[in-house]
């Protein structure tokens, strides 16, 4: 068959994979628009300058200013190029996990799939936990004990409630979100202009403070990563073969923008004392610069820039669950949506379940794309080869906790697939989606 032939059933099979009836009604509710689009995407990646200042405390002002211009360009857009051209092409829900699926097999589909929830849910956990944080320096009553255990517990509930009701409703809260967490920022530019010292921009380590490499690259990696979490809700997003290379892009200068700014106001108008540029210390640089009103209105806007990280992660694991039904790989009650909210209400379940127990191109060359990186192979390999090299040294600075948890990750998900393979959808123990026609050589000629 020609290519253009099967890129378009690939598309209407991604359109028909869910097969319960509330799926099957999934046309009939309003898709994700790009504006809510594109606050998801922020908080996934970032949510605001919350987190950037130990960039500062490790290697002074001009190598974090540098850090969060450059990288970018070395991380960022590359890692977002490709989520556009491969989310484009496959517009269904799961994304990286249909991407690897078609290129290496479900194998390596289930794999990652694997090693991406896991790595949400441990987002999600830790980002209740962060809440809580932030409101016990209101309430001290959250400091510790069982009123701590209960307070992380029901806001974890309260806040997958909330993703439960639907896909535009959370989106359309990521935006109120988004614009009063980045609030207390644009004030603190503004007031901080008559004390900007451009000199200070320019500052290199202190006296007798020494680099920390490994936590400077760290931080940016962390605040500038995750772009390809998009992807996962691909299927719900109102015409993605448009909407996402602009959602991305539109994003991406957002974030951008999210860290550099209050960057240039705070180590414009404070003097430099690097100990003191550690997480939470934007908010020491508002009561002195504006004073404790400033402050306050930064932590609430801390907590609700946590509160849209946990919704967006939250979504993106639901969705990939929903998605990896799609392709078989789990079993097909995950496909089963909500009737009143057209919600993936098992795989919510699922995630808010395991973030309590937390807390407490290659292969398809010719397969028609509507949007694509604008480089030929060469160019693509040296726009992938520097990302490629952050993750071999991000990955060789993990301890032995991170080691552990993914090999045991790791171990469970390959017995997992050959449980289901050759036990379970042999014996029929329980259902599986079935997977369409796998793109064979011949269809590329």
């Amino acid at each position: 068959m020609g290519d253009s032939n099967y890129s378009q059933q690939l598309l209407d099979h991604q359109e028909t994979l869910p097969t319960t009836k509330a799926a099957c009604a999934s046309q009939n509710y309003k898709k994700l628009s790009i504006i809510p689009f594109i606050f998801l995407i922020y908080f996934e990646v970032s949510g605001g300058a919350y987190g950037a200042e130990a960039a500062v405390g490790a290697a002074g002002p001009l190598c974090s200013i540098l850090g969060f211009l450059i990288f970018p360009f070395l991380w960022s857009i590359p890692e977002a190029l490709i989520t556009a051209e491969l989310a484009t092409t496959f517009p269904g829900n799961g994304g990286y996990v249909i991407w690897a699926h078609q290129a290496f097999g479900p194998f390596w589909g289930l794999l990652i799939g694997s090693w991406k929830f896991v790595s949400g849910v441990i987002n999600l956990a830790s980002c209740s936990v962060l809440c809580i944080e932030y409101i016990k320096l209101v309430l001290p009553l959250f400091s510790c004990g069982a009123s701590r255990y209960f307070a992380v517990v029901s806001l974890a509930l309260v806040l997958s409630f909330l993703n439960y009701t639907g896909l535009v409703l959370v989106g359309y809260t990521a935006i109120l979100l988004g614009i009063f967490s980045l609030l207390p920022f644009i004030l603190l530019a503004l007031i901080s202009i008559p004390n900007i010292d451009p000199s200070r921009w320019i500052s290199l380590n202190e006296d007798r403070v020494k680099t920390d490499w490994s936590l400077f690259f760290n931080t940016h990696f962390w605040n500038l990563n995750f772009w390809d979490n998009a992807s996962s809700l691909a299927g719900e997003v109102d015409r993605p073969q448009k909407t996402f290379p602009k959602a991305l892009f539109s994003a991406g200068l957002l974030t951008c923008l999210a860290y550099l700014v209050p960057l240039l106001a705070a180590t414009g108008a404070m003097p430099l004392k690097q100990e003191n540029w550690v997480n939470g210390y934007f908010a020491d640089v508002a009561q002195i610069i504006a004073g404790k009103w400033l402050m306050i209105f930064l932590e609430i806007g801390a907590v609700l820039s946590s509160i849209g990280f946990y919704e967006a992660q939250l979504t993106s694991c639901a969705y990939q669950l929903l998605g990896m039904d799609d392709l078989g790989v789990l079993p097909q009650c995950f496909s089963v949506r909500s009737k009143w909210f057209n919600t993936p209400w098992l795989g919510i379940l699922v995630s808010t379940l395991i973030t309590v127990a937390v807390s407490l191109q290659r292969k398809l060359p010719m397969m028609e794309r509507p949007f694509r990186v604008p480089l030929e192979l060469p160019g693509l390999t040296m726009m992938c080869l520097i990302p490629s090299g952050f993750l071999v040294y991000i990955m060789s600075l993990a301890n032995g906790t991170v080691l552990l948890v993914s090999s045991v990750v790791s171990a469970l998900t390959i017995l997992w697939y050959f449980m289901t393979n050759h036990f379970c959808k042999s014996n029929m123990w329980t259902h599986f989606n079935n997977v369409g026609p796998k793109l064979m050589d011949q269809d590329l000629e």
